[in-house]
């Protein structure tokens, strides 16, 4: 089943660091089969006042995610990232097309 790494980002300062951390980001995703779903696009609010970057990357599965954030490759980006941005990374797993919001309940 499909997992996110998820990030969401404040004070994001474009500088050295960021755009090292954004030129070398895609070579690491792709041995995992992880691409990017939502890249801090322009927000239409509708609902409170979301100040945050977000970024989703989705990967087949979640060991994927895993391995990647773990792999030496992007763990030797990190340090550029929070060179010019502050905020909080997670993975989370998705659903299938079939989920339906009641299904929490069982």
């Amino acid at each position: 089943m499909t997992a996110y790494a998820v990030g969401l980002l404040r004070n994001v300062r474009l500088n050295d660091g960021i755009v090292a951390y954004l030129c070398g980001i895609d070579a690491t995703l792709e041995p995992f089969g992880g691409c990017f779903i939502i890249h801090g696009g322009r927000k239409e609010v509708l609902e409170g006042a979301p100040s945050d970057d977000l970024i989703v990357i989705g990967f087949p599965t979640m060991e994927a995610a895993r391995s990647w954030y773990a792999s030496s490759a992007y763990q030797a980006l990190i340090g550029l990232r929070s060179q010019g941005a502050e905020g909080d990374v997670f993975l989370i797993q998705g659903v299938d097309e079939a989920h339906r919001a009641t299904d929490i309940l069982q």
